[in-house]
């Protein structure tokens, strides 16, 4: 994914104008706030806007009494549409502009001709803090429009009423200011929040393909499985008229009907699952791997460089093929996790044949982040997830009291083999 900034400025410009009015609050929902969400930020910033509005509006009621002579039945409402709209800046930007520019306005039709300028500086101040947030609340567009209404509807009229031009000139190019730098926070927050949730998009599509890829390599694992018992059922249906001496026709003609359906079951297995393939993947020939192969993968583990040990509790018994494929395959992603995540840790792995299920267990002690959190990871996890919830068993992993990783699944036992 391109950052922004290194981004051409034609594609970045459409980035942040296109999206930041999505992203940062307060662009399109009024009742968005456009304060931080984190208590420690938001309580100051709450507190320092109260502070600038009560002295805002203090300052430029005392100074429109004392400095401009306005009668106090006047200054006080003049004042208070001046700067009180600061209060509420932060959550609707375009409201406190237009109160506080209506104020502006007010006290140049109230004051024409008065002074050499209309309004006291803390008025002047006030305006700029809500040109800020109204630039970074709002899109590029609106935020123009309210700099053209500022100087056009209120910095204009003062000046055709005695203000000088250069002043009003100087005092245009403040607002312009204060209106670009809140674009420009706005708009850098909008292309960082958008890439943030594009990173977390793409994180979420991976986990989405990693499901996909994985269910496709269970079904094309158990199509060897399925295979196998087709083909034994077809075989026989097909050997018992001649291993059975006077089977009368109507058991013939059922062991023709199971041994058509067996063929049938077989083909369209086949065809299936040859739509899971790859164009460049071929069909494998090797038999699916079960827990009879346990000590390659602990010798194929000590080879990466981990200290592997193995140990089988309780009686072996008879395995239902896909019981003992995805025990060998959560052995197998454990195994290949720790290698990458903790090289080096000590691994141990439990098999257990319990009473009703058959507990697999892959330990490590290797300090680690977690697979979710290391570029690319996680996937595994969501691959052995997937085996388990198909067989109705239970699977938990995650970090260990103090080091290590730890996975555990259960899986129930079908009819064995």
């Amino acid at each position: 994914m391109n950052d922004p900034d290194h981004a051409a400025p034609g594609a970045r410009n459409r980035l942040i104008a296109g999206v930041r009015s999505a992203v940062v609050p307060g662009r399109d929902d009024p009742d968005v706030t456009l304060l931080p969400g984190n208590l420690s930020l938001r309580v100051p910033i709450l507190a320092i806007l109260f502070a600038m509005t009560i002295g805002f509006t203090a300052g430029s009621i005392a100074i429109a009494i004392v400095d401009y002579h306005v009668r106090p039945g006047l200054a006080w409402p003049l004042g208070v549409l001046q700067a009180a709209p600061l209060i509420f800046a932060a959550r609707w930007p375009l409201a406190a502009w237009r109160v506080a520019a209506a104020g502006l306005l007010l006290t140049v039709v109230v004051r024409h001709g008065t002074g050499f300028m209309p309004w006291p500086v803390t008025a002047i101040l006030a305006l700029i803090v809500i040109l800020f947030f109204t630039g970074v609340g709002s899109d590029r567009q609106t935020t123009v429009g309210v700099g053209a209404v500022t100087i056009a509807g209120v910095l204009l009229p003062a000046v055709v009423f005695g203000m000088p031009g250069w002043f009003g000139m100087i005092l245009a190019g403040i607002a312009a200011v204060a209106l670009t730098f809140g674009d420009a926070v706005g708009g850098r927050h909008s292309a960082v929040e958008e890439l943030r949730r594009r990173e977390e998009q793409h994180r979420q599509d991976l986990a989405r393909q990693a499901v996909l890829e994985e269910r496709a390599r269970i079904a094309r694992e158990l199509h060897d499985v399925v295979a196998h018992h087709m083909s034994v059922i077809a075989m026989q249906a097909e050997a018992a008229p001649y291993k059975i001496p006077d089977l009368p026709d109507a058991a013939k003609q059922t062991f023709g009907v199971v041994r058509d359906a067996a063929r049938e079951a077989l083909t369209e297995t086949r065809r299936v699952v040859g739509l899971l393939r790859s164009d460049d993947e071929g069909a494998e020939r090797a038999p699916q791997p079960g827990l009879d192969r346990l000590d390659d993968l602990v010798a194929a583990a000590r080879r990466s460089g981990l200290s592997v040990a193995s140990v089988v509790v309780g009686m072996p018994r008879p395995l239902h093929a896909g019981v003992d494929l995805s025990a060998y395959r959560i052995v197998q992603e454990s195994l290949s996790n720790a290698s990458r995540y903790a090289p080096g840790a000590q691994v141990q792995i439990e098999i257990k044949y319990s009473a009703e299920a058959l507990r697999v267990s892959v330990t490590d002690d290797g300090p680690r982040s977690t697979p979710a959190e290391s570029q690319g990871g996680g996937h595994g996890l969501v691959g052995m997830r997937e085996r388990v919830t198909m067989l109705d068993g239970r699977f938990e992993a995650g970090p260990r009291d103090g080091s290590g990783w730890s996975v555990v699944a259960e899986l129930p036992y079908g009819d064995p083999d």
